[in-house]
């Protein structure tokens, strides 16, 4: 069944002088505009296709892949905004709409915008930057504790960062986790630090336990095996040097010095570290 606003693999019915036509199961025959069409498309052949609406409310087909889909989180920038909403780009000849009642703050033109893509009362695609209208913010047992997971940065607070959590819910990252600025719609891997007993998820960007130092250790031994057996972070070296070699607080990097010297792989003064 073809599914309007995602993409679909579709097969060949018809061709004609301006293009192809799909099969759309209940939505009826889809146009491919002959600009889509390949050499090697025929009839009976599949094709890789996205499906939305024209500016005259037909369904129509495009080979251009969107950079997001119905029911998918993106950082899309304003293309223009008039009395209707603003209208974002994102790889469709027809830009996605987001009416005003529908924008988290005003959205301003050549700005960025974390938006969630939906269809609307009337079937049409529109975009919302209303995250927790459509995504939860309770774990509803979808998550573990120190489970790793995909984050993208959608908007800040006076606690620190909201982020989109696999594209399905909302969680924080405290102030008190971050180790260096982050910007809108970045994505990058995150952990779960702990669920509120109102079900609100806590995010961290640090490994948590024993296995996070185990494995910072691993990379302490292996950064000295390929640099002759020394380095100069010491657990007397800045934060942000620490955090450039190894993306990690000072704090655990100095947790993980001290067990690989009770351990004795290593060996530390006050100017460098040694393989032991």
């Amino acid at each position: 069944m073809a599914q309007i606003g995602k993409i679909n693999e579709l097969t060949v019915v018809k061709e004609v002088d301006f293009g192809l036509y799909l099969d759309g199961g209940k939505e009826g025959e889809i146009l491919l505009p002959k600009r889509y069409v390949s050499d090697e498309c025929k009839i009976g052949q599949k094709v890789k296709v996205f499906l939305y609406f024209d500016s005259q409310d037909r369904i129509v087909a495009t080979t251009e892949l969107p950079r997001v889909s119905v029911g998918e989180v993106a950082f899309l920038k304003v293309k223009q905004v008039n009395r209707t909403g603003a209208f974002l780009e994102w790889g469709v000849p027809k830009d996605l709409l987001v009416p005003y009642a529908e924008q988290r703050i005003p959205m301003e033109e050549g700005r960025s915008y974390c938006v969630y893509v939906y269809r609307d009362n009337s079937g049409r695609i529109a975009a919302s930057s209303k995250l927790s209208l459509f995504l939860t913010e309770d774990n509803d047992f979808h998550f573990k504790r120190g489970q790793e997971v995909a984050l993208m940065v959608c908007s800040r607070s006076k606690l620190g960062y909201t982020a989109v959590i696999e594209g399905s819910h909302l969680g924080l990252i405290h102030n008190s986790e971050l180790l260096q600025p982050l910007r809108m719609g970045q994505k990058l891997k995150g952990y779960i630090k702990s669920v509120r007993d109102d079900g609100k998820i806590n995010l961290t960007l640090q490994k948590q336990g024993e296995e996070g130092i185990e494995e910072i250790e691993e990379r302490i031994l292996a950064f000295l095996s390929s640099n002759g057996g020394i380095s100069d972070l010491t657990d007397y070296s800045s934060p942000e040097a620490i955090f450039e070699q190894y993306r990690i607080s000072k704090a655990r990097y100095k947790k993980a010095l001290s067990r690989l010297y009770k351990a004795r792989k290593i060996l530390i003064d006050a100017e460098q570290i040694r393989l032991a």
